[in-house]
């Protein structure tokens, strides 16, 4: 049995990681940790048997636990992680990996100090479009991919206003480091893992702000990526925007074929050309009555950590995510391209 620590049981951890953990017979809840009282409450009642805690060193130091789940803020990534790994501990965490490249090299070096499995949450990578295109591709089938644009942008759709998520301190950015791990991260995925090489960026904070509220994060971010095979990715990503609906896509350019994935209007289309004629197709493949994405890529985790497959996550690819995002705040800030080559 696969002893589980929790550490953050908000709304993420409740309704996208415990529901998983709970279908995976294999693994056991034993300790759980969140700052907030009223939470354990909540937790005490759905676990009975579970230790409660409202420090995770505590808890870390306390209890013998194979692997820990880490649904905090932003900010508290890379220290519970890092924490973690350096007491032998696998690790799973939420997306961002941290808020800032020094902390995600952190996180990279205690797992390799640790020999320990650290993986960070890429839950789109397990929607069946998106198995279907990686094998498309390595098949060949879209010859070189060259281009991609992606994004997520919403019309009217910041989380937790006045809370953490709006706070930068806490989250470390608005929509580029919320909505653009997903999404940066499966279009490169998709593209092979390029390793960035250059980074330009704007971003904008235009809607109104209240005495209320404490906000110091954009809305929106738009951007420019250079990988070191030769190929780009366009971005944008806001939480607020006057634009007609929402969107959120992955739109890929091959030599042979080219394909758009997008989760508003669940379409996925290929795009090619056959004997002088072009040629649209439409996959028959349904992103949404079918496991949950957050449980299959926690029983992947599980599968990596009791050696039944290799991670299809590794520490240095978060690395190279959150450097474009730090890079992307920075080029907006400093108003020129930022190169990521040393």
């Amino acid at each position: 049995m696969i002893k589980v620590g929790i550490i953050g049981a908000g709304k993420m951890c409740q309704v996208g990681h415990l529901s998983a953990f709970d279908k995976i017979e294999e693994c056991e809840i034993v300790a759980i940790c969140d700052i907030n009282p009223e939470k354990l409450s909540q937790m005490k009642e759905r676990y009975p048997s579970a230790r409660l805690y409202e420090d995770f060193k505590q808890m870390l130091d306390a209890e013998e636990i194979d692997c820990v789940d880490i649904c905090t803020p932003n900010n508290i990534h890379s220290v519970a992680a890092v924490y973690a790994l350096n007491k032998g501990i696998h690790v799973l965490c939420e997306k961002p990996d941290a808020i800032n490249t020094v902390e995600a090299e952190k996180m990279k070096a205690a797992a390799e100090a640790s020999g320990k499995t650290l993986m960070v949450i890429r839950n789109n990578r397990y929607r069946p479009s998106t198995k279907f295109l990686k094998e498309f591709i390595a098949d060949g089938k879209m010859g070189e991919i060259y281009a991609g644009r992606c994004g997520w942008i919403r019309r009217r759709g910041i989380p937790g206003w006045g809370g953490w998520f709006t706070d930068k301190e806490q989250s470390g950015g608005g929509p580029l480091i919320d909505l653009g791990v997903h999404i940066i991260d499966l279009a490169m995925y998709l593209m092979g893992n390029p390793k960035p090489v250059t980074v330009s960026g704007s971003t904008y904070s235009k809607f109104p702000h209240t005495s209320y509220s404490k906000t110091d994060v954009e809305d929106l971010a738009m951007g420019f990526i250079r990988f070191d095979n030769g190929a780009c990715l366009q971005i944008e990503f806001s939480w607020a925007s006057n634009i007609a609906g929402d969107q959120m896509f992955v739109e890929l350019r091959g030599e042979k074929a080219g394909s758009r994935m997008s989760g508003i209007d669940r379409k996925f289309e290929l795009f090619t050309e056959e004997y002088g004629n072009n040629v649209n197709i439409n996959p028959c493949i349904d992103d949404y009555n079918c496991p949950p994405h957050h449980e299959q890529n926690i029983r992947h985790f599980i599968d990596v950590i009791n050696g039944r497959c290799e991670p299809d996550f590794t520490p240095e690819q978060g690395v190279n995510m959150v450097k474009i995002l730090e890079a992307i705040y920075k080029s907006a800030e400093l108003g020129h391209e930022i190169s990521l080559v040393d």
